[in-house]
């Protein structure tokens, strides 16, 4: 996290943390930024999290208040899908696609185990996440 955020919050170094976990969650929607800035964000926190060893990144986007889907989620899904990311992101699975004990929730535990503490407070799915594989040849771009 150290390099998310240029110096550690509790010492203030600026040396790059030996991690204990390579996976981590990054709420993108936090502070409500407009759609650009949580894509400039997400490049960003992507770029740094390959920088440390980071493999898989729980992503809350948010759902949106209308029900039907808030900007930044359909931003996000949109810029996957058409491979913005592709040089840093492996994989992507929604939230509603991995509710806690289906087989895309089994099958994406397989690939990265660390995903577990986060995925199993996801009983039913969550449209407001999705998870991002990070990959190793994303680590040479």
């Amino acid at each position: 996290m150290r390099s998310l955020f240029n110096q550690c919050p509790h010492c203030g170094s600026e040396h790059l943390p030996i991690l204990s976990s390579d996976t981590i969650e990054l709420n993108i929607k936090q502070d409500g930024p407009y759609v650009d800035e949580a894509l400039e964000r997400l490049t960003e926190y992507l770029r740094k999290s390959l920088e440390v060893g980071i493999k898989a990144i729980v992503l809350i986007h948010g759902y949106g208040s209308s029900g039907e889907g808030g900007r930044i989620k359909w931003a996000i899904h949109d810029a996957l899908e058409n491979n913005r990311y592709a040089d840093r992101v492996e994989g992507f699975h929604y939230g509603e696609e991995v509710p806690f004990g289906s087989q895309g929730y089994h099958e994406l535990l397989k690939r990265r185990p660390g995903l577990k503490r986060y995925l199993k407070r996801f009983k039913v799915g969550n449209a407001g996440m999705t998870v991002l594989l990070l990959g190793s040849q994303a680590r040479n771009a």
